[in-house]
């Protein structure tokens, strides 16, 4: 007798053979009928019971949420809305489940509900598709890069060093939090905590990929960081995952290009192998779109706009002809963006994004060589002074999805703009000896796992696609 899954019992390859399997029960109906799935597939499979051969006992303990163990054989199904089903030979009751208490009934439940309920709403429909289609990503990212010759680089998650320069970092100690030691100014005396220096959970893994970089020559991060930013919208996580490609003798273009074929292949590759939950969670999308005002609804539906990503090419568009077509754009002349633009240098926000993606280009955007006062201190500086090599790429729906840059390679340079942002040389004297020695053209870029997952899936709130989101004043589970 074979132990199968559901995903394979559907293929319908074992028909009248004796099969087993192990499961949990979704629906149980007329006391006859389960709806049996263990998660290797959106759909259920059909178990009918013999009552001459399933005792009340038994029949009393077959709830929803229960585990249990099922032996029977597979025949054609003669109702309507499965293939194939169970006749079932033998029950086992594995875990009982109290339906009185049991919070994840087969019906609608709110995202609210369902985010105070983490632990178990990947029972729900939706939650097991959406993390379906989240691990399927992650498997295309590593695929996509060792297929292209990177090799994985493990970033620390503890560091001494802030990438972003935004400070919004959260501190590890292990010293007295009522009574920690002062030093001779009456500060916190780091000098006699565990690293015996401030230290932080990362923001991001660049700085440190750039040093392997720079001897493997094609690297990639792909891990947890975090950011104690006090922002409670459907968009910020504290903690979230970011894949960080650093090339060495790649420049900008050759940067742009990569982050187009790689978000290319990873959504390729989703559409390819999760066709039933993308399926699914584009019709949930279009309930959800329905309920919405006729202005808000998304053009597109989900497998559209991953196609529509995948078979348009990246629009490649400087910072200053973006910001000209803001300008003159009939939202900003009749004031309908939140944010207006007025001139030069002003940081765009999501509307504009998407603005230039869905109304103006209609396609996917790379904008490229940003104003370098609002960029970061490592991104190249272009020859005007007044521009570096940074470049986004920016999505239909969800506006910036990748952040990356041309490093700033010379010495000089770098240690300029350490120096004007008045960041201390001494912390980052292992980053300035690459300047030093074999320096050498390299760029990379950061995508934000969880908003690409958000797009992949159409969920609207960024809590949604990720196991268990760390927010402000939230870290259950």
């Amino acid at each position: 007798m074979q132990n199968l899954s559901v995903a394979e019992l559907l293929e319908g390859k074992h028909i009248l053979q004796e099969i087993h399997i192990k499961g949990w029960v979704k629906t149980f109906r007329s006391n006859r009928f389960i709806a049996l799935n263990d998660g290797s597939t959106l759909n259920n499979i059909q178990c009918v019971i013999d009552f001459e051969q399933t005792t009340e006992s038994v029949l009393k303990k077959i709830t929803t949420g229960a585990a249990i163990e099922i032996k029977g054989i597979l025949v054609e199904s003669q109702g309507k809305g499965q293939s194939v089903e169970i006749q079932v030979s033998e029950i086992l009751i594995l875990g009982e489940s109290n339906p009185d208490e049991y919070p994840i009934q087969p019906k609608k439940h709110s995202m609210e509900f369902l985010r105070e309920n983490a632990h178990l709403r990947i029972r729900t429909n939706t939650f097991s598709a959406v993390m379906r289609v989240r691990s399927a990503l992650s498997f295309a990212i590593h695929q996509y890069f060792v297929n292209n010759g990177f090799y994985y680089f493990h970033a620390p998650i503890i560091t001494g060093s802030d990438a972003e320069g935004a400070g919004e970092m959260f501190s590890v100690s292990t010293l007295d939090k009522k009574n920690p030691p002062l030093n001779e100014k009456g500060e916190v005396d780091y000098k006699k905590d565990f690293f015996g220096k401030e230290t932080n959970l990362t923001v991001s893994g660049q700085l440190e990929a750039e040093t392997y970089a720079m001897a493997l020559g094609k690297v990639y991060t792909f891990g947890p960081t975090f950011r104690a930013e006090n922002s409670n919208t459907s968009r910020h996580l504290a903690e979230f995952w970011m894949v960080e490609p650093e090339v060495a003798f790649n420049d900008l273009d050759a940067n742009m290009d990569l982050s187009e074929d790689f978000i290319k292949y990873i959504l390729n590759y989703i559409l390819e192998n999760c066709t039933d939950d993308l399926e699914f969670l584009e019709q949930r999308l279009l309930q959800e779109e329905k309920s919405k005002p006729a202005a808000e609804r998304s053009e597109m539906a989900l497998r559209e706009k991953l196609k529509f990503v995948i078979d348009n090419n990246f629009k490649r568009v400087t910072y200053t002809e973006a910001i000209e077509i803001l300008k003159n754009s009939k939202p900003n002349k009749k004031k309908k963006f939140k944010f207006p633009i007025h001139e030069w240098g002003a940081d765009l926000q999501s509307e504009h994004e998407r603005f230039l993606v869905e109304k103006h280009f209609k396609s996917p955007v790379i904008l490229f060589d940003y104003p370098a006062n609002i960029k970061a201190f490592y991104m190249r500086l272009n020859d005007d002074g007044k521009t570096v090599r940074a470049m986004d790429v920016l999505f239909p729906g969800i506006g910036e999805i990748v952040g990356g840059s041309q490093r700033e390679e010379r010495l000089d340079v770098l240690k300029e703009k350490i120096k004007a942002l008045d960041i201390d040389e001494k912390e980052l004297w292992w980053y300035l000896d690459l300047r030093k020695f074999g320096t050498a053209v390299h760029s990379g870029f950061g995508l934000g796992f969880e908003r690409m997952v958000q797009f992949a899936t159409g969920m609207s709130n960024i809590r949604d696609v990720i196991p268990f989101p760390r927010t402000p004043q939230n870290a259950e589970f």
